[in-house]
């Protein structure tokens, strides 16, 4: 901890002012989002410092894939921040399981999150929060507006719908349908599945019939979204099976096709690189009337280093996240990262406010392999991306892909088991 003081006030510490030991109170956050950081130093936390000047806080971020090591690291050799940036689920659950992230369980602040949001942080059985949720992402489509509007097509609003448009755009000729490859796997499984899944197994409810064992990843919604990706193939261009993704990021940008699948955490970049106007449609409902849910992902919190020793300082910081200045602020600020909290807010963003429209409509969902059902081996996540590509490259069928799916789970999780 520094201190910005004269010998005679450091005197009266030595007599143990608390006052004063307040004032001198300097937080550090560890973070993996680099890319925020002009964002948290000039927007961010200029607000808190304003409203609490006796405080001083650093924002350290480490590159995202070396995040979880480096983290790993301080937090055992006793030098990490006052502040821990925290994964959703089972990542920032075993840092609490080792006690390096204080229980916040009884925060007023936390009153202001409902629990699927309070869920991605906290126990199985919820008896400890362990940090405070901060932003999520939304899965959807995001489409070339001037394209759309030179083909004739609108945007679609059920899965009929959406197979029409993609036809429209194929026999027009001029644009790939689709931007999406298949190389790296995980978009086939988190920009297919898991952005069209939530709408056959029914949101919540599906996820957490799987993580209860009372239904299968055979039964007839989890099987559906594979038929469906079984169909997007023929649209997604030439060589798409060996598409990384930031060759289909590319594509997308340079104007030379009409749709991304994907969601909310590319808004910054594509508001940056596109020259286009950009549009959002939620993923297609199976049918007309259909309920609708979307894949509203739990993907940023905050907890407290439980061996801070500025931890009252870090509690100030932690109170005003939940706030309805700290919502606004940061969602803002970080176009297409919304925040988790209950509060209305207003956002200046017009693609960002078109992704948080849909909460309005919507019943959210997390990933369904994101909790508990991916600890064991197989990793049911892992093995969501094999078969989705699979299916998508036409190597496998819809129904053997949910086969190896429950397959694998049942082998090691118990509520599976038959």
């Amino acid at each position: 901890m520094k201190h910005y003081l004269s010998s005679g006030i450091a005197a009266s510490l030595l007599l143990g002012s608390a006052s004063f030991a307040f004032a001198a109170s300097e937080l550090t956050i560890e973070s993996w989002r680099n890319d925020d950081l002009s964002i948290w130093q000039e927007t961010i936390l200029p607000a808190f410092m304003k409203a609490h000047p006796d405080i001083k806080i650093k924002f350290t971020p480490t590159a995202p894939v070396q995040y979880n090591a480096a983290l790993n690291a301080k937090l055992e050799g006793g030098t990490a921040g006052d502040l821990i940036t925290c994964r959703p689920f089972d990542g920032s659950l075993d840092l609490y399981s080792k006690g390096y992230l204080k229980n916040l369980q009884g925060m007023a602040t936390l009153d202001n999150f409902p629990d699927s949001a309070k869920g991605a942080w906290s126990t199985d059985d919820g008896s400890a929060t362990f940090c405070v949720p901060m932003a999520a992402v939304i899965h959807g489509f995001i489409y070339n507006k001037d394209a759309f509007a030179e083909i004739g097509v609108e945007p679609p609003k059920t899965q009929a719908e959406f197979m029409a448009v993609l036809d429209k755009i194929k026999e027009d000729g001029n644009y790939i349908p689709m931007a999406m490859g298949t190389l790296d796997q995980w978009e086939s499984a988190a920009m297919g599945y898991q952005n069209i899944g939530p709408m056959y197994w029914k949101g919540e409810e599906g996820r957490k019939a799987i993580v209860a064992g009372t239904g299968k990843l055979t039964d007839e919604g989890w099987v559906k979204p594979f038929e469906v990706l079984a169909s997007w193939g023929p649209y997604l261009g030439d060589g798409y099976e060996a598409q990384s993704y930031p060759d289909s990021q590319t594509l997308f940008t340079l104007g030379r096709a009409a749709i991304y699948p994907s969601g909310s955490w590319e808004i910054a970049g594509f508001n940056r690189d596109a020259d286009f106007k950009l549009g959002a449609f939620r993923p297609p409902l199976p049918a007309e009337g259909d309920s609708c849910y979307i894949s509203d992902h739990t993907d940023i919190g905050i907890g407290l280093n439980a061996a801070s020793p500025n931890a009252e300082a870090a509690m100030k910081f932690l109170e005003w996240m939940g706030t309805k200045e700290f919502a606004e602020l940061y969602s803002n600020a970080v176009p297409g990262f919304f925040s988790l909290s209950k509060h209305e807010i207003s956002l200046s963003d017009p693609l960002a406010d078109e992704f948080i429209s849909w909460r309005k409509d919507c019943q959210s969902t997390n990933r369904s392999a994101a909790q508990i059902v991916s600890r064991g081996t197989p990793n049911l996540w892992n093995e969501m991306w094999v078969v989705s590509a699979n299916v998508i490259n036409g190597k496998q069928s819809p129904q053997d892909a949910a086969n190896q799916l429950q397959k694998g789970l049942s082998s090691w999780y118990e509520p599976q088991m038959d």
